[in-house]
C-alpha cells in the first residue's frame, strides 16, 4: 500500500477526527442524563477496518485509550470481526470482556461500503444506573461483579439494522431509570450512525483503498512519533507506588507499585509488587490499568501527533494476574477508578526522576463519584449521580490549577442550577477550598467544598470516594496536598461518613458536605516568591 500524497493525508485525517467529534457532539445534544450531557461522561471514537483506533473526539482517556483493548477481546473470544454485518451493532459492558466496569457500555458499528468492511465506530457511555445493589452501580459492599449490577455480554442489540426489542427491553428492567437510560442508549446507537455516513462518505469521495491507507499512515505516524520521544529519554529502570486508601471492607491501603523500563524506543511498565486484589470493589482489570499507562506515558513524554492506537504500540505493560491492577474475575471492580487514578499518579511519579523539569507534582488522585437513591412523597423515584474534582498537583514552573478535571478522565462541572431543576437537592455553598493545596515553591490546586440540602422524602447516598488518608504527593520538597472528606449534618449534629460508604439514610433538611483533595506542592515552601504568598492571601488560597 502505497503512502498517501501528504496534504491528501492531512485532508482525510482531519475529516477522520471531525468524524469522530460529529458522533460526540451527537450525543452532547441528544442524551437524556446530567452524566452524559453536563458530565460528559462518554467517549467517541472511529477504527479503520481491521479494528484499530486512528482517530478520536477530546473526551476521556480513561475510555479511549481501552477502546481498541475491548474490540480486540470480542473479536478474539465473542464474535470475530469476519461475522460482524452490515447494520449490526455489538454492545457490551462486562469488564471481564474487555470492558472497565459495568456502568460503561460500549457500541460497535461495522461500516461497510461496496460490501468491504472499511471501519468500525465506537461510542461509550457511562449511564446512570445498571441495577445491583446500590443506585448508580458503585455498590461498596460487593465482593462478586454479580452484585454490582446488570453484565451484558459482547451482544447484538441491534441486528441488520433493527433494534433487538427483547433484548433492550430486558435491560431495560433491570436499571433503576429506564427511561433515563432508553435516552441515553438511543443517542448511543445514533451517534454510530452518524461516524458511519461520515465514513461512507470519505470512502465515496476518496475511494476505500486511499482511505485504508490513510488510516494506516496516521498509526505509523503516531507511532514514530510516540518511539521519537522515549528514545529521547534515558535509558534504565525507574521505580515508584502510590496508595488506594483501602476497599472499605477491610483495614489497610493497597499498594501499586511501577518498574518503568525504558529501553531504545520502547517503555515497559511492570506492576510486581502490587497488593492483591482487594476483598471490595476497589479492582481494576488490565484494560482500566492499560488505559491509564497510556495515559500517564502520553502526557510524560509531551507526545504532540494526533493520539491513536499507533502511540501505544511501543508501551508494553504487564501485571501479576489477581493484584489489584490485573483483576481476576469474579473480583467486584465498580471503583475501578479509584486505583485507575493511582496507576496514572505512580507512573507520573517515575517519570519524575526522568523528568523532573516537566513532571507535576500528584493531582486529586480520585474521582468523587456519588449517587443518591431518592423516594419522593408520591414514591416516585429517582437516581441522581455526581462525580466532583479536585486540585492539580504544582509543576515546576507554576501553581497547580484549582479544581480542574485531571486529564486522565477529563471530568466537567455540572452547573448546581441545572441539578437544582432536576432534583430535590439545595445547593448551599460550592467554592474552593482555602489551605487545600501542598506549600511549596509552587503551591498545589485547591481542592472543592460542596455542599447540599436534602429535600425529599427519603433517599439513601452511595458514595466512591478515596484519598482520605493517603495525601497527594508533593515532589522536590513540596508538601502533599490535604485530603478529601464526606460528611451528613443533621438538626445541627455532624457525622463524618467513610470514603466508600453505601446506603446512608437522608432525612429532608440533611446537609452532605463533600471536600476534595488538593494538589501536591513542588520545591522548598521556603523558596516561594513573596510577591506570589502576598497573591495567595489576597486570594484567599491559604490561611494564615
Amino acid at each position: 500500500m502505497t503512502r498517501p500524497d501528504p496534504i491528501l493525508l492531512e485532508i482525510v485525517a482531519a475529516a477522520l477526527v471531525s468524524a469522530a467529534e460529529e458522533m460526540s457532539v451527537t450525543v452532547w445534544r441528544t442524551s437524556r442524563s446530567t452524566t452524559v450531557r453536563e458530565l460528559l461522561d462518554y467517549s467517541t471514537a472511529v477504527f479503520d477496518g481491521e479494528g484499530r483506533n486512528v482517530a478520536q473526539a477530546a473526551r476521556m482517556p480513561v475510555h479511549l485509550n481501552s477502546m481498541e483493548l475491548c474490540l480486540r477481546h470480542i473479536a478474539a473470544h465473542h464474535i470475530p470481526l469476519a461475522e460482524w454485518r452490515e447494520g449490526d451493532v455489538i454492545v457490551t459492558n462486562d469488564p471481564y470482556c474487555g470492558g472497565q466496569h459495568l456502568p460503561d457500555f460500549i457500541a460497535f458499528k461495522p461500516v461497510f461500503h461496496g460490501g468491504r468492511r472499511i471501519g468500525i465506530t465506537c461510542v461509550l457511555i457511562h449511564h446512570v444506573d445498571v441495577g445491583g445493589g446500590a443506585a448508580g452501580g458503585y455498590n461498596a459492599h460487593a465482593v462478586e461483579v454479580f452484585q454490582e449490577g446488570l453484565r451484558l455480554p459482547p451482544v447484538r442489540i441491534v441486528r441488520a439494522g433493527e433494534m433487538q426489542e427483547d433484548l433492550f427491553a430486558t435491560i431495560l428492567q433491570n436499571v433503576r431509570e429506564p427511561e433515563t437510560f432508553r435516552g441515553d442508549f438511543l443517542s448511543q446507537v445514533a451517534a454510530l450512525d452518524v461516524g458511519a455516513r461520515a465514513m461512507r462518505r470519505l470512502a465515496d469521495r476518496y475511494g476505500a483503498e486511499t482511505l485504508g491507507a490513510v488510516g494506516a499512515a496516521l498509526l505509523d505516524h503516531a507511532e514514530a512519533a510516540m518511539r521519537g520521544a522515549i528514545s529521547a529519554l534515558p535509558d534504565g529502570t525507574y521505580h515508584a507506588e502510590d496508595f488506594v486508601d483501602g476497599d472499605g471492607l477491610e483495614p489497610g491501603a493497597k499498594r501499586i507499585a511501577v518498574a518503568l523500563t525504558v529501553s531504545g524506543d520502547e517503555i515497559a511498565l511492570d506492576f510486581a509488587g502490587t497488593s492483591p486484589q482487594a476483598r471490595g470493589p476497589i479492582n481494576a482489570t488490565l484494560a482500566t490499568t492499560t488505559s491509564a499507562v497510556y495515559y500517564a506515558v502520553i502526557a510524560a513524554c509531551g507526545v504532540t501527533a494526533t493520539v491513536n492506537s499507533g502511540c501505544y504500540r511501543p508501551i508494553r505493560v504487564t501485571a501479576p494476574e489477581g493484584c489489584l491492577v490485573n483483576a481476576a474475575f469474579p473480583a467486584p471492580v465498580s471503583m475501578r477508578m479509584l486505583p485507575g487514578h493511582k496507576i496514572a499518579t505512580a507512573v507520573l511519579r517515575a517519570f519524575a526522576e526522568i523528568l523532573p523539569e516537566r513532571i507535576p507534582a500528584s493531582y486529586y488522585g480520585t474521582t468523587f463519584n456519588h449517587a443518591v437513591n431518592i423516594r419522593h412523597a408520591d414514591g416516585r423515584r429517582q437516581v441522581y449521580f455526581d462525580a466532583e474534582l479536585g486540585g492539580w498537583g504544582a509543576h515546576p514552573e507554576r501553581d497547580g490549577p484549582n479544581g480542574l478535571a485531571a486529564g486522565f478522565h477529563n471530568g466537567q462541572n455540572t452547573p448546581v442550577e441545572m441539578i437544582e431543576a432536576l432534583f430535590p437537592l439545595r445547593f448551599t455553598r460550592y467554592g474552593l477550598i482555602p489551605g487545600s493545596g501542598g506549600a511549596g515553591r509552587m503551591r498545589g490546586g485547591l481542592g472543592i467544598v460542596r455542599e447540599w440540602e436534602f429535600l425529599a422524602e427519603s433517599g439513601l447516598l452511595n458514595t466512591s470516594f478515596d484519598v482520605f488518608d493517603k495525601a497527594p504527593y508533593g515532589l522536590a520538597g513540596g508538601a502533599p496536598g490535604r485530603c478529601g472528606a464526606l460528611s451528613v449534618t443533621r438538626d445541627g449534629v455532624t457525622t463524618p461518613l467513610a470514603a466508600k460508604t453505601i446506603g446512608y439514610p437522608l432525612r429532608p433538611g440533611d446537609i452532605v458536605r463533600m471536600e476534595t483533595p488538593g494538589g501536591g506542592g513542588h520545591g522548598d515552601p521556603a523558596l516561594r516568591d513573596e510577591a506570589a504568598r502576598a497573591a495567595d492571601r489576597a486570594d484567599g488560597y491559604v490561611v494564615d
